[in-house]
């Protein structure tokens, strides 16, 4: 037996605004770039920074909610899992390949005012409700269940 593991935990800064899609059958998906920093010291002794930029996509409510409360410089956390999208180029006729993140989870890691800057709220990140398969149906809404958040509040 061999032991096999697709799992990804990063978190950053969104480097464009969530793009949220709606298909027919109403399920969403929402594409977004994720900017990691690196501080390091290098052999030299002087401090270097790498970025390393991600594209991730959340399913279902999740992407709803990424869509509805996250925007560009924005910090969140995401956990996922990594896939490789492979397509022929139209121009060229070469076949390319990308390496995305699908998430499973994603929690917002600073204040809706915050941008990331002063007066963000570091740490206190608020999670959006995720599922470990990402193509499963969306939950359904309980009958009885609570009135819905104020605009400008997340739904947790």
């Amino acid at each position: 037996m061999s032991l096999q593991l697709n799992r990804v935990m990063l978190a950053g800064n969104l480097t464009r605004d969530p793009q949220v899609r709606f298909f027919a059958n109403e399920r969403a998906v929402a594409d977004f770039g994720l900017a990691i920093n690196r501080k390091y010291k290098a052999n030299d002794g002087q401090l270097k920074e790498e970025t390393t930029f991600v594209d991730v996509e959340a399913w279902g409510r999740t992407a709803e909610l990424v869509g509805q409360y996250l925007t560009k410089g924005r910090g969140c956390y995401v956990e996922g899992r990594l896939r490789l999208d492979s397509w022929e180029d139209k121009e060229s006729g070469q076949k390319r390949s990308k390496l995305k993140i699908v998430a499973d989870n994603v929690q917002f890691l600073d204040s809706r005012g915050g941008q990331g800057g002063p007066g963000g709220d570091r740490g206190a990140g608020a999670p959006v409700a995720g599922t470990d398969d990402a193509e499963a149906a969306p939950p359904a809404k309980a009958a009885g269940s609570a009135p819905a958040p104020a605009d400008d509040e997340p739904p947790f």
